[in-house]
């Protein structure tokens, strides 16, 4: 046996272990959480990242222009986008915020809201930040300032980015920010308020829904359960309270730690209290990559069978989790190369995964290239068409059943008068638009939204079809 498959093989069955032990307990029938906007309707979130590009120099914003955002649009209707941010942007300086370039986010933001779109921003991090090595060639999020290696290596020749994990000097920095070693206790302090002073800009934007407070996070020395309910979670307490001391009503997105739970193994982190007034808006944003597919297979043949089986136990521990949180789901992450076999056929599994569970989802990223929906000369990918699907935006009341197919979309849910249901309905499938099965319909040709008006209270089943 190939020493690859044997790796896949051996990988899988650790996710079979965790996935058989976590489902001792019972698996809720589906989050029963939801997000929503203003009027109080669930909205379904779909997406991208914007972007990887943002990785560059300190203050790098995405290499894309409003003709890229109407381009999106027209060709898949998304309405979300997951904003990079990065904390050495933001805070260049110990206390220092730097006010010039969250003007540059709220201009993106502004672009966005005129579209329409939802904006989550996500302070980002990557192998800590880009000063773990000398010359910057990894690593992103974190100020140079925060950054204590302690003498520690740092060896550049990597077989893949992850390892980098792995670095002494990289574990070390971690366990500096996480006080694990007792040294700096100031650096989630300053972490914290960075994000209030992100909070506090843009509080009043309509367009952001909220703030994805860690990309990824990982625990240095400290891994598992001791660091999602420790360190993690005091973080997660600590900028919960900073951010809701200006920012009474924005969503707050916490993810558990990548290394395991993107993979399909339960996460530990803990429930988490928001002392704003009224509902909580706590959501759970974790990332979706199969590890089959992250140690480089096809989603096909015996792949796609072991793929699918850790979709399964990824979408049952999440439950459990989001359960345990009190919390809606919102898948942060997933994708892969699109150019690679069967990866049309996972993002459709992705999509009618997110319908199942009442979650929104935002594709890893934006930027052109064989990953994204655009190559680098602006021609479509196999992505779009996966990704072009009839979706409802907003639901009049709380979802119970979503199905799409390439001419058709049903929607079960109990409405509760929030106000009308708004469905996407792509060119390919509804060039006319398309008719509702019950109430008043509204088709708006230059957004390609049906809007549906039906009545206020009472389960519905709404079937849209081709006008």
């Amino acid at each position: 046996m190939k020493r690859a498959r044997w790796i896949v093989s051996l990988a899988a069955l650790v996710v079979l272990a965790g996935g058989v032990a976590a489902a001792t307990r019972g698996v809720p029938e589906s989050g029963g959480r939801f997000i929503t906007d203003e009027q109080g309707r669930t909205l379904i979130l779909r997406g991208f990242n914007t972007a990887g590009s943002t990785k560059g120099a300190p203050d790098t914003l995405p290499e894309l222009t409003k003709a890229d955002i109407d381009l999106e649009y027209r060709d898949m209707g998304t309405n979300f986008v997951r904003f990079l941010i990065m904390w050495r942007a933001v805070e260049p300086q110990p206390g220092v915020y730097d006010t010039k370039y969250l003007d540059k986010v709220a201009e993106w933001v502004r672009w966005y809201g005129e579209r329409g779109y939802h904006v989550m921003l996500d302070m980002h991090q990557d192998l800590w930040g880009n000063a773990i090595t000398p010359t910057g060639v990894a690593g992103n999020g974190a100020p140079a300032w925060a950054t204590h290696l302690d003498g520690l290596p740092v060896d550049t020749d990597q077989p893949t980015w992850e390892t980098y994990y792995l670095e002494p000097g990289v574990i070390r920095a971690f366990d500096h920010f996480w006080d694990t070693t007792g040294e700096h206790p100031e650096l989630m302090d300053h972490y914290a308020k960075a994000w209030k002073a992100v909070a506090a800009r843009f509080k009043d934007d309509p367009a952001v829904l909220g703030y994805d407070l860690m990309n990824e996070p990982w625990g240095g020395s400290v891994q598992g359960p001791r660091f999602e309910a420790g360190p993690l979670a005091a973080l997660y307490r600590a900028t919960i309270a900073e951010i809701r001391s200006v920012d009474p009503d924005g969503w707050i997105f916490l993810e558990p730690q990548a290394v395991g739970v993107n993979w399909g193994l339960p996460s530990a982190l803990p429930h988490f209290d928001d002392p704003r007034d009224g509902a909580p808006r706590i959501a759970y944003a974790p990332h979706l990559y199969p590890l089959p597919l992250d140690l480089g297979d096809d989603y096909t043949a015996g792949s796609k069978e072991w793929t699918d089986r850790t979709i399964g136990w990824w979408r049952d521990n999440v439950l459990r989790t989001a359960d345990r949180l009190g919390a809606p789901v919102l898948l942060g992450e997933f994708g892969l190369d699109m150019t690679r076999p069967g990866a049309a056929d996972l993002v459709d599994r992705v999509v009618r995964l997110g319908e199942g569970m009442g979650a929104g989802m935002a594709y890893w990223s934006r930027d052109p290239g064989s990953w994204g929906p655009y190559d680098e000369k602006g021609k479509a990918t196999p992505l779009v068409a996966a990704y072009a699907r009839p979706y409802p935006r907003a639901i009049g009341g709380v979802p119970v059943d979503i199905r799409s197919e390439a001419r058709s979309l049903t929607v079960t849910f109990d409405a509760n008068g929030t106000g009308p249901t708004e469905i996407y309905l792509p060119a390919a499938g509804f060039p006319d638009g398309g008719r509702a099965s019950e109430g008043e319909a509204t088709w708006d040709a230059a957004r390609r939204v049906l809007t549906v008006r039906t009545k206020t209270s009472g389960r519905i089943t709404l079937t849209i079809t081709p006008a």
